[in-house]
């Protein structure tokens, strides 16, 4: 794998640093609330692992899977639930858990079908956030790191469901996905 890697943005300690202040951030916003993390799969079930040990106050977690990407590098625009939450989230203040915030349609998606549902209030928190390319209103209440137009794999993030399992952020090569 390191062969793709054209090269290494955010290394494992840089990572885990910053989530640890996430994580110290959301436990002071969210101390008095009915917080509810809801992780994106697949991509940001390793940050979302690693946040929820960073948060100190209670919470739950719950899982979406979304897809709109396929095997390309850019979304198709068409967002499909394959998973939906187990959980009613009326009365919960939700956090949606991402691995990157690109074009923001498909957050903007998940968002727009959660907020029917009313919970008390809902956030939303990036590892990566490439404003660069977004295409949606949308933001992120809680941010990791900025990362320019490139094509970002590891520490969750795939391309052809390959790359996930990298314990850091890196800069895939254009001749593996061209």
């Amino acid at each position: 794998m390191m062969q793709d890697i054209k090269a290494v943005f955010y290394s494992e300690q840089q990572l885990q640093d910053k989530i640890t202040e996430i994580g110290r951030q959301i436990s002071e916003d969210y101390k008095d609330k009915n917080l509810m993390l809801v992780s994106v799969l697949k991509g940001s079930v390793v940050f979302m692992a690693d946040l929820m040990r960073a948060i100190t106050i209670p919470c739950e977690i719950d899982f979406m899977a979304v897809s709109s990407y396929g095997n390309k590098t850019d979304s198709s625009g068409t967002v499909r639930i394959i998973k939906d939450l187990d959980r009613d989230i009326a009365g919960y203040d939700l956090l949606i858990v991402e691995d990157i915030l690109d074009s923001g349609m498909t957050l903007s998606y998940i968002k727009e079908i959660l907020l029917a549902r009313k919970p008390r209030s809902i956030r939303v928190c990036t590892l990566l956030d490439k404003p660069e390319r977004r295409k949606s209103d949308i933001y992120a209440d809680y941010s990791g790191f900025e990362v320019p137009n490139e094509f970002v794999v590891g520490y969750g993030l795939d391309f052809a469901q390959k790359y996930r399992n990298l314990p850091f952020i890196g800069v895939l090569k254009e001749e593996v996905y061209q």
